[in-house]
């Protein structure tokens, strides 16, 4: 079930990455690339939603934030700061509008009540794993690049490219991003699925 938090993180979100790609050069750029990006958002998060579900694991998908600015409790704002937002609109600007930042989204997980209870062996425990996050996380980068790939072949190339690097910039395990949660989860899977990302950018770079 995905709840009006999520939605407004969506949304939020998609508007960002909407003002970065287009440069809000015209409104109909704005539009499509905001619709684009909420698309690829929408694909991504319920590739996730629906991987916890079978897990029995309950997610909240939430913008990007930072609590802490050092190591030491003390050493936090007064008030998380939205990386999520922040982070791409100051690359983009610092870049001179070359870096289209594009994880600003995470999740929190939590096991649902009855895992522990399952008579089929598969779990013996309630708490959430760190392989079962990365797994969570991984499928949502997984089925985003295949949607990429589908949008190349059906000739729609710009849905492509930003799924692509939707994926790319979700793979870095930076803070609390799906990259980190893939990374603590599995190194091999990591490894994998960062090297098909790669490949990926190579593509659009070289091909398309």
């Amino acid at each position: 079930m995905i709840t009006k938090k999520e939605i407004f993180s969506v949304i939020t979100i998609s508007i960002v990455f909407g003002v970065i790609i287009s440069l809000v050069e015209t409104i109909n750029l704005l539009l499509i690339a905001t619709l684009i990006s909420f698309l690829i958002i929408s694909i991504n998060l319920l590739a996730k939603k629906i991987t916890a579900f079978y897990l029995d694991i309950d997610i909240e998908t939430k913008i990007w934030e930072v609590k802490q600015f050092w190591v030491k409790r003390h050493h936090h704002f007064r008030k998380p700061v939205q990386m999520g937002i922040f982070i791409p609109l100051v690359l983009k600007f610092l870049s001179v509008g070359l870096i289209n930042w594009m994880a600003s989204l995470t999740f929190d997980a939590s096991g649902k009540t009855y895992r522990a209870a399952r008579r089929h062996g598969i779990y013996s425990f309630s708490e959430v794993t760190e392989e079962e996050m990365g797994w969570i996380a991984g499928a949502g980068i997984i089925v985003t690049l295949v949607f990429g790939a589908i949008g190349y072949m059906i000739g729609q190339e710009t849905f492509a490219k930003l799924s692509i690097m939707y994926a790319f910039y979700n793979m870095f395990p930076l803070f609390d991003l799906d990259g980190s949660k893939i990374f603590f989860g599995s190194i091999p899977f990591w490894s994998t699925l960062a090297v098909i990302t790669c490949l990926g950018v190579l593509s659009i770079i070289f091909i398309v």
